[in-house]
């Protein structure tokens, strides 16, 4: 009777972890937190420009390198949590988060807020690879299939609600803080989040963990910076040689990462990359999908906000209500992805496809007859209308990258694919921010508007064909 008791409690002992419910809150709360922070400080910059007297240049710089830390660093957050325990990482990155919040919030001149904000992207990018590999290893079957629609259902409505919630404190300015409280309210949250990780989420890692690839994490690092860095800052910097010159030394580094980590595979090493990951059919027509898709995001994100404010002369707050209705929209549609799967497969994703582009067409009709009377009522139906088609196409797309991924490699699988989405987010700011402010001087806001919404509207229309190519059944 001893030894049964015994076997029982060991093989009870050495089952597989399982996340609760308060246990994917609590991870579902780490992965809103760096998605807010990337959009939340964009209509604070005029406030931050003016109180720390930074000009156009540095302010850039308090959004690009948050951004470019973080995606340079995701792809190696994945790796040291599957090697040192993944709620390990989550816990060290949330405290290194909420320190580095308090850092920026308090930060004295524009100088230190960049500092504190690159600091801030890296523990971004300890935290947030760790919550889709613990979902990836503590769930399985039907609950997988809810956790992965959550959590894309709070990538989205991070995404928008970051630029509502930035505009809402900057104007409320509790006690005189200003700009500084969209920084300092992500303290309070993290204390939070630090009591109930510790307490209700699985410790996981990989069962052969690998030592971390030195020459491959640089390179990427490298690469990423290269391509990153001159197009989120050289705008405003007025295109001098260096962005160039970067820009010339990426597919220089990208072709040398590719060919280190090749090597490294072959000779039976685990690079920080392996290339036979890009085996996995659903992961790579996945990712080609993620980039146009959030390029667009982004770049309709931002585009909007300048327009609003700009152009028809909305408040910050306004113009951030403006969008809650794609926020909702959204966060139900999202809710419906897994029985919709179940029933008709990825064809979920084309419908979504099509329904963004009578969402986005709707927006620049309303644009091109109405401007610049434009208020929330003129606006919902359009980006309703686009927020369901998104809904359906984010949360179902991170399944079906990581659908096929076996959870030994769940951190370096996860920590791709949020590196391949955060760089498209940086790029779409970069490109059709980019496209909107050139054309502005000549066209006019409004068929500046109306064309960056119709390059926007060319993007869906490819991913919406890219996704007739994903296999029609996913896990």
């Amino acid at each position: 009777m001893t030894e049964t008791l015994a076997s029982r409690a060991a093989r009870s002992a050495a089952g597989p972890p399982v996340l609760g419910e308060l246990g994917l809150f609590t991870v579902l709360l780490g992965a809103a937190l760096p998605l807010i922070d990337f959009f939340i400080v964009n209509v604070a910059l005029p406030t931050i420009g003016h109180d720390l007297a930074a000009g156009d240049a540095v302010l850039e710089l308090v959004v690009a390198g948050y951004g470019v830390a973080y995606a340079v660093l995701l792809v190696l957050g994945g790796r040291l949590g599957d090697m040192f325990g993944r709620r390990r990482l989550f816990l060290g990155g949330m405290i290194a988060f909420g320190l580095t919040s308090l850092a920026c919030g308090l930060a004295p001149t524009a100088w230190t807020l960049v500092a504190a904000r690159v600091a801030q992207g890296a523990a971004s990018a300890a935290m947030l690879p760790q919550v889709l590999a613990t979902i990836q290893s503590a769930t399985e079957g039907p609950r997988r299939a809810r956790a992965m629609g959550l959590y894309g259902a709070t990538a989205g409505l991070s995404m928008v609600a970051g630029q509502i919630l930035g505009g809402v404190l900057v104007a409320a300015d509790i006690a005189g803080t200003g700009w500084r409280a969209v920084f300092l309210v992500n303290v309070p949250v993290v204390l939070l989040g630090l009591v109930l990780a510790a307490r209700v989420v699985p410790e996981t890692r990989s069962q052969h963990p690998e030592p971390v690839d030195g020459p491959g994490t640089a390179l990427l690092a490298v690469a990423l910076v290269a391509l990153l860095a001159p197009l989120t800052e050289g705008r405003a910097a007025g295109w001098p040689l260096w962005t160039w010159l970067s820009l010339a030394v990426f597919p220089i580094a990208a072709t040398a990462f590719y060919l280190v980590e090749r090597r490294a595979e072959r000779q039976g090493r685990t690079p920080l990359v392996p290339p036979s990951l890009f085996s996995n059919l659903p992961l790579r027509r996945g990712l080609v999908m993620i980039l146009p898709f959030s390029i667009g995001f982004s770049g309709f994100m931002f585009v909007v906000a300048v327009a609003l404010q700009q152009g028809v002369d909305l408040s910050p707050v306004r113009a951030g209500l403006t969008l809650a209705p794609m926020a909702v929209s959204f966060f139900v549609v999202s809710l419906l992805g897994p029985r919709l799967v179940v029933r008709w497969g990825t064809r979920v994703v084309t419908v979504g496809g099509l329904v963004q582009a009578v969402g986005v067409t709707v927006l620049a009709l309303t644009v091109w007859g109405s401007w610049p009377h434009l208020g929330g009522l003129e606006l919902w139906p359009g980006v309703i209308i686009a927020g369901a088609g998104q809904a359906l196409q984010l949360p179902i797309l991170f399944r079906v990258i990581l659908s096929e991924v076996p959870a030994s490699r769940a951190g370096v699988g996860s920590g791709v694919m949020i590196t391949a989405q955060q760089s498209a987010l940086a790029l779409g700011v970069a490109t059709l921010g980019t496209l909107f402010l050139t054309l502005t001087p000549a066209l006019g806001m409004r068929d500046a508007l109306v064309t960056t919404l119709l390059v926007q509207l060319a993007g869906v229309v490819l991913t919406t064909g890219l996704s007739l190519r994903l296999p029609r059944i996913i896990a």
